[in-house]
């Protein structure tokens, strides 16, 4: 039988990709009797988890009321987005090659992203969203900058709690999403990284224009 430390941190694995996937919103509370019995763990290892996951900036404990999945400020999207463009960016200019894996998965978070949209299911585009940008990040090659990326998009879906319209954040975007893949799967990296600089910057503008409590910019205003 493993032990408990390493049952703790595939619990945490589970929760964190749920998390990424939006099935825990921001600012909810963690049912730690509901979750341990769903894993068939004791509470005790949950919260070794749930420990992992704090040092993560995925879950706050709030004294005598228990543990609660994080809020972002608008400073958090900030430095996420900044460490996007590191990770993401940088896997499109530092790649010689592109897997078959990577552009296979970003063909399939296109795919999953336009029937959802298709559907109105806001909250399953968001999550196709999420893959693609963990399939942008697999072109680098290296598990490292994919474990990374797992933690930091897992984060960076908090953020969508601060969205008042889910169809008018994600729409421009998945618009979006082809003329990246286009690009990659043409061998010409230089332009897709260019096209996706551009892509989390207008993203990142608009997200904290809902942090600040402001309107969405004009159409004209995004370059899609």
């Amino acid at each position: 039988m493993p032990d408990r430390a390493s049952t703790a941190s595939r619990v945490a694995e589970a929760l964190r990709e749920q998390i990424a996937d939006g099935a825990f919103r921001s600012g909810e509370r963690m049912p730690e009797e509901r979750i341990a019995a769903s894993f068939g763990v004791s509470r005790n290892t949950l919260r070794e988890a749930f420990q992992l996951l704090t040092r993560e900036r995925l879950l706050v404990h709030r004294l005598n009321r228990g543990m609660f999945v994080r809020e972002l400020t608008a400073d958090d999207v900030a430095d996420l987005y900044r460490v996007r463009r590191l990770i993401e960016c940088g896997a499109l200019r530092e790649a010689e090659t592109v897997p078959v894996r990577a552009l296979r998965d970003l063909h399939a978070a296109v795919e999953a992203g336009q029937r959802a949209a298709a559907a109105k299911q806001w909250a399953d585009v968001g999550t196709a969203s999420i893959h693609f940008h963990q399939a942008i990040t697999s072109i680098s090659g290296s598990p490292r900058a994919e474990e990374i990326m797992r933690r930091v998009l897992a984060e960076f879906r908090l953020a969508y709690a601060m969205m008042r319209d889910p169809r008018s954040y994600h729409e421009p975007y998945l618009r979006r999403h082809p003329g990246i893949v286009e690009a990659v799967g043409a061998g010409k990296l230089d332009h897709a990284e260019d096209l996706l600089r551009r892509y989390l910057g207008d993203a990142e503008r608009q997200l904290l224009r809902a942090y600040a409590g402001l309107p969405d910019p004009p159409p004209s205003e995004m370059r899609i």
